[in-house]
């Protein structure tokens, strides 16, 4: 994936009218020659990874939006309150934190509002400390770096050749915050909706009181009343081919996959909050170039989980093959791609992704 915004990420006309709406391309062909001038100044050879579209911003708000308390929600200004770079709903931000620890989170505020991002971050006491130091460290006068936005979860509403009548949304979680946005913009253009919003209670469910006025187009399932929902329950009626949306965990996205696969004629979107598992895996090596070591990266294991064992120090993030934050250079042997992230100049120079790709044999890599 490039990190220019990409004209797939250009929702089609509501009413079929354009393959992509006229406005937000003219919006995109904008921000595409802002960042092409950009790029001019850059230097050449630089690998995947690099920070060089981040720029500052600082904390502007901050609140609890779940009645845990366990999920903040966080909003960021340019310094000088200048207009931000443009995005759609789905889009989200890489977010370097005070410590230069390197984070995705999904844009949750309102993309017609220019002047601010927003994000939302789910407390995991087990996790790796990203999203305690957003809960800890980002108070309001904060600041920090953040990327350019990029959308690997595209809302496509209808239009051009497209057999989509209605909507259907599924969030899992703090898988919410992808979602969010969506509802606006269905309700700008005027395509039918409905979404079913998964908890494990009512209490850890983020921004109630911004989806109450979408009255009963939300169905909330909490865990501890209702039990686990099944697919049946999360997809409901799908009469009129509808498009399903859903954001939530690596189980929940199986279950949906699952129950769709004989179902054609329904478009299915999703994004995940934490890494697939391994599929059709097979056991290879990777050699260290610079300490000479050999790792085994098992079957059901990622090479990235393999170089971590021997350096934990290792840059990563999404674990999903889009942040592109773990790219290493391969010095020997032949990857098996499984990213289509990478840009062809960076393939050709010999970087891959070790979170998600593999190979056959063994890999020699610059670290």
């Amino acid at each position: 994936m490039s990190d220019r915004l990409r004209l797939a990420d250009i929702p089609a006309h509501a009413h079929g009218k354009f393959r992509r709406d006229p406005l937000m391309w003219l919006m995109h062909v904008g921000v595409d020659v802002l960042n092409w001038i950009d790029g001019l100044a850059e230097p050449p050879n630089r690998g995947p990874g690099r920070r060089h579209q981040f720029f500052d911003v600082v904390v502007a708000e901050r609140g609890i939006v779940a009645r845990d308390q366990n999920v903040v929600a966080v909003t960021f200004e340019l310094p000088d309150g200048a207009v931000m770079p443009a995005w759609m709903p789905g889009a989200h931000v890489d977010v370097e934190l005070p410590s230069g620890t390197v984070r995705q989170y999904s844009l949750c505020g309102a993309p017609a509002d220019r002047t601010r991002y927003r994000i939302a971050v789910r407390l995991i006491p087990e996790g790796r400390g990203g999203s305690a130091e957003v809960h800890q460290a980002l108070q309001v006068g904060t600041g920090l770096r953040v990327g350019l936005p990029r959308n690997a979860f595209p809302l496509a509403v209808g239009g051009y050749n497209q057999p989509t009548t209605a909507i259907r949304l599924i969030a899992g979680g703090i898988g919410i915050t992808p979602i969010l946005p969506m509802l606006a913009l269905l309700d700008r253009v005027r395509m039918p909706w409905s979404m079913v919003y998964c908890g494990r209670s009512r209490d850890s469910m983020a921004f109630l009181d911004e989806l109450a006025p979408y009255g009963n187009r939300v169905t909330l399932h909490c865990d501890d009343e209702a039990g686990l929902a099944d697919p049946a329950t999360l997809l409901g009626d799908l009469t009129g081919a509808p498009a399903v949306y859903t954001c939530g965990p690596p189980p929940m996205i199986e279950a949906l996959r699952g129950a769709l696969v004989h179902r054609p004629e329904v478009e299915f979107h999703y994004e995940r909050f934490s890494a697939a598992p391994v599929v059709d895996g097979a056991e290879f090596e990777i050699r260290l170039a610079g300490t000479g070591e050999t790792l085994t990266v098992g079957a059901a294991q990622t090479a990235l989980a393999a170089i971590l064992t021997a350096r934990p120090d290792a840059t990563f993030s999404c674990q999903q093959g889009f942040c592109r934050s773990c790219a290493v250079r391969v010095l020997d042997g032949a990857p098996e791609h499984r990213s289509t992230a990478l840009s062809p100049q960076e393939l050709e120079a010999g970087y891959f992704l070790p979170c998600v790709s593999r190979a056959e044999g063994c890999l020699t890599v610059d670290l």
